[in-house]
Parts: structure tokens; sequence; C-alpha cells
């Protein structure tokens, strides 16, 4: 029998976005589905977001010893533990900066600024810890890591009046093609309020290569051509699935995985 997998992004899948997981909507339907499939989480955060956010899933439920952690896109992949005492075990992790060289990395940096400087013009909520340098990618977050929940939701309302972060998005991307680094380059809305900027082929599917010849599934949310599930969407099909909330991630499982994976158990 194949190994089997369900890869699910983590924010606004799994959680609400850049909340905790919560374990009375999940937890009971990710223990039935462990039955049947090992368990990745793929989500564009990085590792230390990654914990924060599923540390009860990660460290109460017996799942952990069946869970794959894809952090930053899958450029970086860490092992289930084995035993109690164990943690999870990094075996993989890609640099962007020698990817791209310190030159052009450097010449991202600073047409992120720039964007900064013209996105304050906005009216924007205005925090801090707007570049977040993760090693494999770099996310902008203009209205800042540090916002409060009213924050973000101020900078949301905003972003949903004007179009503001696909207006954004077209405009960064003419700027670095003009400065013939955008052929190097992809750029995805992430979450609700940030870009992802990593190299070309480093979108989710790079973390389907640590399960070839596995038979894998996948659950995100932002499926559409922006963003950052796309790439993974297109590539698992038919066997993918678009939620829009952990409520939804749990019907998914009960309702259409797990039958799914015990018909063919039984084929």
């Amino acid at each position: 029998m194949l190994n089997r997998i369900v890869l699910f992004d983590m924010d606004g899948t799994l959680t609400e976005s850049r909340k905790p997981f919560n374990m009375t909507i999940l937890g009971e339907s990710l223990f039935k589905l462990s039955h049947h499939a090992d368990i990745g989480i793929i989500t564009g955060s990085d590792l230390n977001y990654l914990q924060e956010q599923m540390a009860v899933f990660l460290n109460q439920s017996s799942c952990r010893y069946k869970t794959y952690l894809l952090p930053c896109n899958g450029t970086k992949l860490l092992w289930p533990p084995k035993t109690a005492d164990d943690n999870h075990t990094l075996l993989h992790n890609k640099s962007m900066r020698e990817e791209l060289g310190t030159p052009c990395y450097h010449k991202v940096l600073q047409e992120l600024i720039l964007s900064q400087v013209d996105m304050m013009l906005e009216g924007i909520p205005l925090t801090g810890h707007f570049i977040n340098c993760r090693g494999p990618l770099i996310n902008w977050s203009p209205v800042g890591r540090n916002a409060t929940v009213s924050e973000r939701e101020e900078f949301i309302r905003i972003d949903k009046e004007r179009n503001l972060r696909p207006r954004v998005l077209d405009e960064l991307k003419a700027m670095l093609a003009q400065k013939e680094m955008l052929q190097h380059l992809t750029i995805k809305l992430g979450g609700d309020t940030s870009f992802d900027i990593y190299p070309k082929g480093w979108d989710k599917t790079y973390g389907l290569q640590h399960f070839k010849g596995w038979d894998t599934w996948f659950v995100g949310d932002r499926c559409g051509p922006t963003g950052n599930d796309y790439e993974i969407y297109e590539a698992c099909k038919p066997q993918s699935f678009i939620s829009e909330s952990p409520e939804m991630t749990r019907d998914i499982i009960e309702n259409q995985l797990i039958p799914m994976l015990r018909r063919d158990n039984v084929e």
C-alpha cells in the first residue's frame, strides 16, 4: 500500500488567521483521519508561528507522531517525533539569500521598503515588524506583524474597500520586472494582511518533493491564482479541497476525506 498524507494549510484552514488551533473544532476529526493517513501542515509561516498556533495539537494530541511540519511553503521540513520525549526534527532547510545571491536579495528588500513608504500614504494602521526574513522567503506585512486584532481588522477593512493588496501586488511586480528581478521571484498574497516573496518554484508545490511516491491530498483556503495555495491546490487535483474555515475543514475531513480513504482501503 502506498504511503498516504493529507497536507493542510494552517491560517484559515486549521486555524483562524493568526489564532490558536481549537481542539474542540478539529481535534477529534484529525485524530480519526490519522488512522487512515499521515498529516502534514504546510504554511507560508515560519516554524515559530506554526508551533505557536498549533501548540496544543503538537504537544497534546497523539497525532503529533504522524504529523509532518512544512513551514515556509515546505522549504523547511520537520519529521515527526518517535517518543514522548522527542521533538520534531529539522531535515531540510533552504536559503533565499543563497538562492538569489546577496545583491539581488538586498534589492528585493529595498523595493519592499519603498513600497512600505507608499503604503503609509493609504492611512492604514502602522505597528511594527513590517518585513520578516524567514530564510527561504520574505513576508511583508504593511500593517506590521505587531498589529493587534483591532488593527488587523481595520487593515482588512481598508484592504477590501480599496482593493489595496491586489493593486499593490501588481505595482510591486511591475517595479521588480523593470529591474529584471521578477523572472527570479514569485509574489503572492499571504493570509489576510501580507505578501509572501520567494524564489521561483518555491511555492507550496516545493513541499510535495518530500513525499514522492506517496498518495497526497491537500486542503487550503487561498486557492485562487493570487493566493499562496493555488499551485499546490492545482497540483493535487482531484485530491484537493477548498476550505473557508476550521469548521469547513472538519466537514471536509468527516464527509469527504475519511470516507474516500476508507473506500480506498477496501478496494
